[in-house]
C-alpha cells in the first residue's frame, strides 16, 4: 500500500465508527497492491507553518515505515496514532486495518473459527501481503510470531519494540476484560503466555522502547519519536578525549573506540554529550529484573544501535552473565552490619570485579573488530586485571582467536601468588602472562607509550599487519560495563526494602585507578541516587590526598607493597575522566594537568574544582594493621570473610560514613586470591605454602562466602609453569611485544 499525501497537508490519527469521514478513492489517496484494504479513515488538515517541523520529523524515516510491535495490551494502537500525527504520517493498524478487511469479519472471531494455530499462519500470510511506505504500522500482539510474516514487514522499515511492563499490561488487560491471547494454551497463566512472547520480540526490534512504570501512552509516544530521531543520528552519540582542545571534524563512534582503547592524543574517550538520564519509573522496573535483563536495558542506552544491534548485544550481554558466574545473582547485595551492606563482585570465572566488565567487553571486541588487521591487547595489570582479561578473551570463537592476541604485564613481585597461578595458567594460543621486575606503574606507563609511539604502531602495523589495542579500564568498553553493577546494587536495596526508589546510598569503594569509582560517578549521573563516593586506599594513598588536598603530588614518592595489591597504583589513569566531568569537559584544563604530572610529576587542581570534586566523592586511606583487623572484627561478628581490598573499604567507611543512609562496600575480590593475607588476618596459625591448601583452610573457617569453585580448579590445574620474567626496561617490553605478534600472527600472514 502507498499512501499518496498532498502538499501542505498532513494526516490526523485514524478515526473509527461513525466518527470516521469518507475519503473517495478519486482523490488518489490509496493505491493497494496485492490486498484490497477496507477503507483506511483518514481526515486531512491543513499543515500550518507553526507546525513545519514534523516534515522535517517524517523525513528521518526516507518513505520507510515506522513499525510498533509489542505485547497485547501495550498500547501499539494509540501510541501509533499519537506518533503518526506527530510525524504527519499515515497510520496502518494491522487488527482493523489489514486482518478485518481481508477476512471481512472481526479478529476475534476469526479465531473463535479456526483456533490459534491456523489463525496465526493465517495473519501471517495477511500480514506477507501488506505493502506500504511511509506509514506508522501498529502489529498486532502476535505478528513477530511469524518469521515470514515478520521478515516482510521488517525489510520495510523499522521495528521498534514497545517494551511495557507485564504487570501493567496484566492490569490494561484486565480493564479490557481479555482473558485469553492468540497461542495461549488451556491451564497456563496469562503472565506466563507474555513473558513466553517476549522472546519472539527480542528477536525482529531494531529499536527497543523501554516503558516504565506508569508510563501513559503519551509518556510512551514521546519515547519512541525520540528512540526513532536516535536511531537515524549515529552522529549525535560520537565520543572525545579527555584532552581534546579544538573541535574534530572526524566522527568518534562506539565501535571506534571499543578497538583505539586509548584516544590519539594520550586522553581518554568520554561520550561528548554525557549519559543518558533514566526516569524513576523505569528504574523501578529494573528493579524487577535479573542482572542480565538491568545491563541489557542499561547499556543499550548508552550504546549506539548503528554500532552494536540491540539484539547481538543483548545475546553478548546473556552469555557474559550466564552459568560462568557462580550466583545466579551475579553481582549479589548482602547486609553485613548495621547500615552496611557488601556488593559481592567476584563470582566471574577469576574471582573478582574485573569479571563483570571483561566477560562482556571481549565480545564488544570482537564484533567492533574491522577486517584484514590483527590485533594485540596490551594489558598493565596490578593483578586482577589480568587473569580476566585472559579468560574473558579465551571464550572467544576460535576466528576471532586467531586475529586476536593478549599479553598481559604484571608486577611480578606486586602481585599475589594466586593472582600469579591465574594469570600464567594462559599459556596457550596467542595470550600470554608476562612477570616485569618492577611495579604496576612503570608497566602501565610503559604501555601507554607504545601506544603515543607512532613509529612504532606504524612498523607493527606495515611489518606484521598488526595493530596495538588496550583492555584496560582506560578502554570506554571496560568501564561502561562497571555502571551496571552500581546501578543493580541500588536497586537491589529497593527491590529488599532497605530504601525506597529516591532515597540516597552511599558506595564505598577500594580504589587505585579510580576506574570502578568513576563508574560510579556515571551511575548516578544516570539517576541514581549516590550521595557520595566514598574511595578508599591503603598506605599508597595518592587518591585519598589528591581528594582531600586538590594537590596530585608523585615528586619522591616510592610505592610501598600492600597486603591489597590490587590499589597499590601511584599514577590514577581514571583521574582524567574524573576531572573532564567535573570541569563540564574543559580538555583544555586536563591536558595542562596531566602534561605537568608528566614533566613535573605534581599539578594542583583550581580551589573551584576542588569544591565541586569534595561535594561528590570523599576519601581516606588505612593502615595495613586497620585493613587486617578489619577482616578479623568481621569475621568474629557475623562469620563473613572479607577480602583485604573489602577491609580496606569498611575501614574507611566506618570512619567517614555518618549511618543517615545506607553504604554499599563494594566487594571487588574473592578472599581466596589473598589468602595468606586473610589467614593472617584470622590469626590462623601454621599458613600453608601451597595456594590450593590456603584456600581449603580458608573455606573451613569462613561461613561466607562459599569457596570460589573456579578458582580452586583453576590452583588444582595450574601446574608450576615457568613463565617469562622480564627487566623494567622500556625497550626490553616492546621487544616482547614484537616477539608475541610474530609467534602469533607471522603464520596467519
Amino acid at each position: 500500500m502507498c499512501v499518496q499525501v498532498p502538499p501542505g497537508w498532513r494526516v490526523a490519527p485514524r478515526q473509527t465508527g461513525n466518527q470516521a469521514a469518507g475519503i473517495s478513492s478519486s482523490m488518489g489517496f490509496l493505491n493497494v497492491s496485492k490486498l484490497t484494504l477496507r477503507a483506511v479513515r483518514f481526515y486531512l488538515h491543513p499543515l500550518s507553518a507553526s507546525r513545519s517541523w514534523l516534515s522535517t520529523k517524517a523525513s528521518w524515516m526516507g518513505g520507510r515505515n515506522l513499525l510498533l510491535m509489542g505485547l497485547p495490551g501495550a498500547g501499539k494502537t494509540t501510541v501509533g496514532r499519537i506518533v503518526a500525527q506527530r510525524l504527519g504520517l499515515p497510520v496502518i493498524d494491522v487488527d482493523d486495518d489489514v486482518l478485518e478487511a481481508t477476512w471481512k469479519m472481526p479478529v476475534s472471531e476469526k479465531l473463535a473459527a479456526v483456533g490459534g494455530e491456523r489463525f496465526l499462519e493465517e495473519e501471517g500470510q495477511a500480514l506477507c501481503n501488506l505493502t506500504a511506505s511511509g506509514c506508522v504500522v501498529s502489529l498486532t500482539g502476535s505478528n513477530p510470531l511469524h518469521p515470514a510474516a515478520m521478515q516482510h514487514v521488517k525489510e520495510s522499515g523499522l521495528v521498534v519494540y514497545l517494551d511495557a511492563d507485564i504487570e501493567d499490561i496484566m492490569q490494561r488487560l484486565s480493564r479490557m476484560k481479555v482473558n485469553r491471547i492468540v497461542g495461549q494454551k488451556v491451564g497456563v497463566p496469562m503472565r506466563d503466555n507474555l513473558q513466553y512472547r517476549k522472546q519472539f520480540y527480542e528477536r525482529w526490534l531494531d529499536v527497543r522502547v523501554f516503558c516504565g512504570r506508569e508510563d501513559t501512552v503519551e509518556d510512551v509516544a514521546e519515547k519512541v519519536l525520540k528512540a526513532v530521531a536516535r536511531y537515524q543520528t549515529h552522529a549525535s552519540e560520537t565520543y572525545v578525549s579527555t584532552r581534546s582542545v579544538e573541535p574534530s571534524n572526524q566522527k568518534t563512534y562506539f565501535s571506534d573506540v571499543v578497538i583505539e582503547g586509548l584516544a590519539p592524543d594520550g586522553g581518554l574517550y568520554v561520550p561528548e554529550h554525557g549519559f543518558p538520564e533514566i526516569s524513576a519509573g523505569e528504574w523501578l522496573r529494573l528493579a524487577d529484573m535479573s542482572y542480565p535483563e538491568r545491563a541489557a536495558v542499561l547499556l543499550e542506552k548508552c550504546v549506539h544501535p548503528s554500532d552494536v544491534s540491540p539484539s547481538d548485544l543483548r545475546t553478548m550481554i546473556f552469555k557474559a552473565y550466564g552459568s560462568n558466574f557462580s550466583s545466579e545473582a551475579v553481582a549479589p547485595v548482602k547486609h553485613l552490619v548495621h547500615n552496611q551492606y557488601v556488593q559481592e563482585l567476584f563470582h566471574g570465572p577469576t574471582a573478582s570485579f574485573k569479571d563483570l566488565a571483561l566477560q562482556l567487553m571481549p565480545q564488544l571486541f570482537s564484533y567492533c573488530l574491522p577486517p584484514m588487521c590483527n590485533y594485540l591487547i596490551l594489558v598493565a595489570t596490578s593483578g586482577d586485571t589480568g587473569s580476566a582479561v585472559l579468560s574473558g578473551f579465551s571464550r572467544l570463537g576460535a576466528a576471532d582467536r586467531r586475529r586476536t592476541g593478549v599479553l598481559v604485564f604484571f608486577p611480578e613481585e606486586g602481585v599475589s601468588e594466586i593472582q600469579k597461578l591465574q594469570m600464567t595458567s594462559y599459556s596457550e594460543g596467542n595470550a600470554r602472562a608476562v612477570g616485569v621486575l618492577s611495579d604496576f606503574d612503570f608497566c602501565q606507563r610503559a604501555l601507554k607509550r607504545m601506544f603515543g609511539e607512532s613509529g612504532l604502531s606504524g612498523h607493527l602495523a606495515v611489518e606484521y599487519g598488526t595493530v596495538l589495542s588496550t583492555a584496560n579500564s582506560i578502554n570506554w568498553a571496560r568501564l561502561l560495563p562497571q555502571v551496571v553493577y552500581h546501578s543493580s546494587a541500588y536497586l537491589d536495596l529497593c527491590k529488599d526494602g532497605v530504601v525506597t526508589f529516591g532515597k540516597p546510598v552511599d558506595v564505598c569503594i577500594p580504589t587505585g585507578n579510580f576506574g570502578n569509582a568513576m563508574s560510579a560517578v556515571y551511575a548516578k549521573k544516570m539517576g541514581i541516587p549516590i550521595r557520595k563516593v566514598i574511595c578508599a586506599s591503603n598506605h599508597n594513598r595518592i587518591i585519598s590526598d589528591f581528594i582531600n588536598t586538590g594537590e596530585y603530588n608523585l615528586r619522591g614518592r616510592l610505592l610501598t607493597p600492600s597486603c591489597s595489591p590490587a590499589i597499590d597504583i601511584l599514577k590514577s589513569s581514571n583521574l582524567e575522566r574524573f576531572i573532564y566531568h567535573l570541569s563540564d569537559g574543559d580538555g583544555r584544563l586536563v591536558r595542562e594537568l596531566f602534561a605537568r604530572l608528566d614533566t613535573k610529576q605534581h599539578f594542583r587542581l583550581p580551589d573551584a574544582l576542588l569544591g565541586r570534586m569534595q561535594e561528590e566523592v570523599m576519601a581516606d586511606w588505612c593502615s595495613e594493621d586497620e585493613c587486617l583487623a578489619a577482616i578479623q572484627s568481621v569475621h568474629r561478628r557475623t562469620g563473613y570473610v572479607m577480602d583485604t581490598h573489602t577491609a580496606v573499604a569498611k575501614a574507611v567507611a566506618d570512619r567517614l560514613q555518618d549511618g543517615s543512609c545506607p553504604v554499599v562496600l563494594c566487594s571487588t575480590a574473592h578472599y581466596g586470591k589473598f589468602a595468606p593475607a586473610v589467614l593472617k588476618a584470622l590469626q590462623i596459625p601454621g599458613i600453608p605454602e601451597d595456594p590450593v591448601e590456603q584456600l581449603k583452610k580458608l573455606g573451613s573457617v569462613a561461613s561466607g562466602p562459599e569457596a570460589h569453585r573456579d578458582m580452586m580448579t583453576c590452583m588444582k590445574e595450574s601446574s608450576r609453569r615457568r613463565h617469562t620474567v622480564c627487566q623494567a626496561e622500556y625497550g626490553v617490553l616492546v621487544e616482547e611485544v614484537e616477539g608475541m605478534i610474530r609467534e602469533s600472527f607471522l603464520k596467519v600472514l
